[in-house]
């Protein structure tokens, strides 16, 4: 079901809504403040229960030029964000989770990059309670224009952001010419997605303006879980770097990136195994021993040597590097 039509936009801000009433008007509101008729709201209702639906029709009806709303049965926020993408008339699109908000200044300090045709955007975040009390303020590496992949070749070792869809400002064409989505009915889709949205961005830029605000609440998309779940995201990570490791050599990227690309996605499943109960530890710990991925650090200096020898000889050494 779809509500209300308009022309195309410079930037689609794609919001998947699921059972957010509580913070539903903050994020709309943090929308309406840019203030700028060159952006356009589509917001995807994934089969909410709540009140949302009702909030989400009170500002369709006010601002009709704004905002498309579609509503659809719950099928999970890949899904949702896919829809998203198919939907947006925008020559940009970004991603905003419907339990957080963005600064007012954030399109006014984005625009000259759309301007300029940079492919995609990146900013800063703030993670906050409800009360707006800042928890971290979650740094980054900041660059002018580079390509894409030597964009995730600056981040992908300093970056936690590096695969949050919601600090980017992307040209859609990157998902049109590349056919890119969200995986479907997994966990941390994120995680299989964005670094190769990176890569293959014709030009990058990071900026040092921070205009996301992360809210730290119950109702967050991934924020409560429980065990069972945190299992199956362990696993879906795990499935996201065997895809990547196929896509990877699919794509036309140079070597460094390539192997870039699979220590970023080999650190990160290792550390999921900190996630698992001591039993579930050791059948994934083994799981990864089985995939050898201690192929894929490569040893270009003595730190790099020294956890490549602790992955060959005993992947809960090298857990111990991380612990705090």
């Amino acid at each position: 079901m779809k509500e209300s039509n308009k022309n195309m936009k410079k930037l689609s801000i794609i919001v998947p809504v699921y059972n957010t009433e509580k913070h539903l008007k903050k994020c709309f509101d943090s929308i309406i403040n840019q203030n700028n008729s060159e952006i356009e709201v589509v917001v995807v209702n994934d089969g909410s229960t709540d009140n949302s639906e009702a909030i989400i029709k009170e500002y369709t009806s006010k601002y009709k030029d704004l905002f498309t709303y579609y509503k659809k049965d719950n099928t999970g926020v890949a899904d949702t964000r896919n829809f998203g993408v198919e939907k947006a008339t925008g020559e940009y699109i970004m991603f905003l989770d419907s339990d957080d908000y963005i600064d007012k200044k954030l399109y006014g300090n984005i625009k000259k990059y759309i301007d300029e045709k940079i492919e995609l955007i990146k900013y800063k975040m703030q993670r906050i309670d409800e009360n707006d009390k800042i928890l971290e303020i979650v740094s980054g590496a900041t660059f002018d224009e580079v390509t894409g992949e030597e964009g995730f070749n600056r981040l992908y070792g300093t970056d936690v952001l590096l695969d949050s869809p919601c600090v980017y400002i992307i040209k859609k064409d990157i998902f049109t010419r590349n056919n890119l989505k969200f995986k479907v009915g997994t966990e941390h889709e994120d995680f299989g997605l964005i670094p190769f949205i990176i890569v293959l961005a014709k030009s990058m830029v990071s900026t040092n303006f921070y205009g996301y605000y992360y809210v730290q609440s119950q109702g967050s998309l991934m924020r409560n879980e429980n065990y069972q779940k945190t299992i199956k995201r362990v696993y879906d990570a795990l499935g996201h770097y065997d895809n990547a490791k196929e896509y990877s050599q699919k794509i036309n990227i140079s070597k460094l990136t390539h192997d870039n690309i699979m220590i970023y996605y080999t650190n990160a499943v290792i550390l999921k195994a900190r996630d698992l109960k001591e039993e579930e530890r050791k059948k994934y710990l083994e799981e990864l021993k089985n995939r050898k991925v201690y192929k894929n650090i490569k040893a270009r200096n003595l730190k790099q040597m020294i956890k490549k020898i602790l992955l060959m000889i005993d992947i809960n050494l090298y857990l111990k590097l991380y612990e705090k």
